[in-house]
């Protein structure tokens, strides 16, 4: 077996029988579970109190406008009622003050706490169909006109292939998974890469370094770690998506199944809205079903081990010219800027997968594994730049893990010393 080939082995069975990586490899998939299954169940279990609001209607109009909820009443009072007394007795949790000329001098709202987005929000939007309305009938505009123009036209989005066949898809879906997969290589990159760098100084700081290099040397002995900290990361990776499929399957098929029941008997009574969900529902699956599944695991599995070996040589190096994790601030910030940079403008992209910004971000190497996997799943990335984009990786390791190694040679047996960018530059410049 070659010296990297030890190193790596050695990296891989000393991380895996540790009690964290057995814990969290466990434990993460639960945890990825629930990002999907909680809020979905939060969501259906909301229970806001029930709120009694007073009105105070000086303009005649608002008993036909303002309708009360489940969740939220209308109480109308004698608009002369004085707000001061009413404020005192408590027993609503808010008044509404509706002056004569509500249009110009709007309404107001009072409460001893500060009201949801949602009361506002019903409260506005009726008061503002109300005046529509109105104004509509005053133009000479009949109710059944006013009636006809309440409409609702579905969107469906059809991708037609090569071939010329067509599909169903969904941008909605496209962006989920774009922004899922561009997380997931984000936070993986991150958390892989700076266990190369905590790992590396804590052989330097135990002098375990000055052993094995003995032995071995430094452009060794770095890529057996990163290769085996890469292996980590791939085993816990496989048993993540396996284990988070079943978790989700599960919930969904338990949990969520009682909610999805209650929801369609909500729905009962109006045919139309309930034909409007199983529609939505197919076309969902479809498109779901209609995703290039083998195109994006694929890439994602070639951008993950690209991304991760061109930042991990960087931490390695980094690793390698401080002696403490504190000394690493300086160093680190450079380093991950691209990749932060690439995930904070991923929204950016979702919403442009086509544009210059994208295409420019998903090709230079730094960015490319967080935007090229935000485009994947658009199916709008051509093959050319696919190539382009994996070629620039794939060099762009090639030199990094050289200039990296020129660091790492020197840098791995120096204690003691305040190593500033001009050090490096010389490691670099006259490393053998």
């Amino acid at each position: 077996m070659s010296k990297i080939g030890i190193i790596l082995e050695r990296e891989y069975m000393q991380r895996v029988k540790k009690k964290s990586f057995v814990i969290m490899t466990f434990l993460g998939p639960v945890l990825m579970a629930a990002l999907f299954v909680v809020p979905i169940l939060l969501q259906g279990l909301e229970d806001e109190d029930y709120k009694s609001i007073a009105v105070l209607d000086a303009s005649g109009q608002m008993e036909q406008v303002l309708q009360s909820s489940e969740m939220l009443s209308f109480d109308f009072l004698d608009p002369g009622r004085d707000l001061e007394t009413l404020r005192q007795e408590g027993e609503y949790y808010g008044i509404l003050l509706v002056p004569k000329d509500y249009e110009s001098q709007g309404i107001k709202l009072f409460s001893t706490e500060q009201p949801s987005i949602n009361i506002k929000s019903q409260i506005s939007s009726a008061v503002e169909a109300h005046l529509r309305e109105t104004k509509l009938l005053e133009a000479g505009i009949r109710q059944s006109q006013i009636d006809s123009l309440r409409a609702h036209v579905a969107l469906d989005t059809i991708r037609w292939r090569e071939d010329g066949s067509a599909e169903a898809s969904s941008t909605e879906i496209a962006m989920a998974v774009g922004f899922i997969l561009a997380f997931m290589i984000y936070m993986f990159v991150f958390i892989y890469g700076s266990q190369v760098m905590r790992g590396v100084i804590e052989e330097k700081t135990n002098r375990i370094v000055e052993v094995l290099a003995s032995s071995v040397k430094p452009f060794e002995m770095m890529m057996g770690k990163v290769l085996g900290v890469a292996l980590v990361a791939l085993t816990q990776f496989a048993v993540w998506v396996v284990l988070t499929i079943v978790l989700v399957w599960a919930a969904q098929a338990t949990l969520l199944g009682d909610m999805g029941g209650q929801m369609q008997q909500m729905n009962l009574s109006d045919p139309q809205a309930m034909e409007q969900i199983q529609n939505m529902d197919m076309d969902w699956q479809s498109a779901l079903m209609n995703l290039n599944y083998f195109a994006i695991v694929g890439w994602f599995i070639f951008y993950f081990i690209g991304g991760y070996l061109l930042y991990a040589a960087l931490f390695a190096a980094v690793g390698a010219a401080v002696d403490n994790e504190t000394e690493t601030q300086q160093f680190i910030l450079p380093i991950t800027l691209p990749m932060i940079l690439a995930f904070v403008l991923a929204q950016n992209i979702i919403a442009n997968p086509d544009g210059s910004l994208a295409f420019w971000l998903s090709v230079i190497p730094f960015t490319s594994p967080v935007v090229m996997l935000v485009r994947i799943p658009f199916e709008s990335v051509s093959v050319g730049e696919l190539l382009l984009s994996a070629g620039l990786l794939v060099a762009t390791f090639v030199l990094t893990i050289w200039l990296a190694a020129k660091i790492y040679r020197t840098g791995i047996l120096m204690y003691g010393k305040k190593i500033t960018y001009a050090e490096l530059w010389k490691w670099i410049r006259y490393g053998g």
